[in-house]
């Protein structure tokens, strides 16, 4: 397995060529690039920032798990972080099968996984301003499954979008430093821990 953390650029087809063996019938690769626009907003650049010892080792984790859950040879995982310009490749996940449907179905599984547990952040500079990015939302088949009933809002007053609402117990009465109760808007779910 090969995974890494690097900040220079991904050599994405010499890591592809490396990864093929005789018994492969498939290598699968998904090579996530820089695009020139978000939504609608011209993209100049971004910015990767990680706690680089947790993702790596959560990384090394993923690729193992791929290789025993998916049965396939080899996975390699590797991502790049600093300052990355539109058309450069950010994260490559190549993941080398005997058979195409389980290369496929593990190299999907890593990269929807990685993006939404791993420690590393993207912020987006536009022409107009700059965002740290969520992403595109997690495949609902894997997927956690909240409560209808939850309301949770970001910092500056906007809901969070459904697919990521937070549970809050109906009798969590939170309090701030002060003794003052958090607004209903805000309110957390609080253990008791016995003293």
């Amino acid at each position: 397995m090969r995974v890494e953390i690097t900040d220079s650029a991904i050599p994405a087809a010499e890591i592809a060529a490396e990864m093929k063996t005789g018994p492969d019938g498939a290598v699968c690769v998904f090579d996530g690039i820089v695009r020139d626009n978000t939504r609608g907003r011209k993209t100049l650049y971004l910015d990767y920032e990680a706690y680089r010892e947790m993702a790596l080792e959560q990384m090394r984790g993923l690729a193992a798990e791929a290789v025993t859950k998916f049965g396939v040879r080899d996975v390699a995982l590797v991502h790049r972080l600093g300052r990355l310009h539109v058309g450069e490749t950010s994260v490559l996940v190549v993941v080398a099968s005997a058979h195409r449907g389980a290369a496929f179905d593990a190299c999907r599984w890593l990269i929807d996984t990685l993006k939404k547990t791993v420690p590393i952040w993207k912020k987006e500079q536009f022409v107009d301003g700059a965002i740290w990015a969520d992403g595109e939302p997690f495949p609902s088949e894997i997927g956690l499954t909240m409560a209808p009933e939850a309301k949770a809002q970001l910092a500056d007053g906007e809901p969070f979008p459904s697919e990521i609402s937070l549970t809050m117990a109906p009798e969590a009465k939170a309090q701030s430093a002060a003794g003052e109760p958090f607004p209903d808007e805000i309110a957390v779910s609080s253990t008791e821990i016995p003293g």
